[in-house]
């Protein structure tokens, strides 16, 4: 599997028997459908995401990626109870892409997305 940012290799690493694709170059995370929900649950799961968040930010603003998996267009997504991480997804296989640093970042609630979540109204 090929990197839809910077196009290197990517190496299967595995943590409690979930495995992602890691970039050897930008150390971009691609999950499977719903593997970054299932491992984000996992304590000290964020020890696959060993990239630099700074290289991470630079490579986050590539556009118009390809699918690593099926090839198509990826969206850009935002998650909403942490509205600064940005991530790809893919809107056929449903795989998710996460630059360096995002992961850590998704997986660790502030105390400000506490406050942001405890008072945030439902969306009818």
């Amino acid at each position: 599997m090929q990197c839809p940012k910077c196009n290197d290799a990517m190496q299967t690493v595995a943590y409690d028997g979930i495995e992602v694709e890691r970039c050897d170059g930008c150390k971009g995370l691609w999950f499977d459908m719903l593997d970054h929900v299932h491992l984000a649950a996992i304590e000290g799961s964020e020890a696959i995401d060993i990239g630099s968040a700074e290289i991470g930010k630079r490579f986050n603003k590539v556009d118009d990626i390809k699918c690593p998996d099926c090839r198509c267009s990826m969206l850009k997504m935002v998650d909403v109870r942490q509205p600064h991480i940005w991530y790809e997804s893919c809107p056929s296989c449903y795989g998710v892409y996460f630059d360096a640093g995002e992961f850590s970042d998704y997986k660790e609630k502030t105390i400000m997305d506490f406050f942001r979540e405890l008072f945030a109204k439902e969306r009818l």
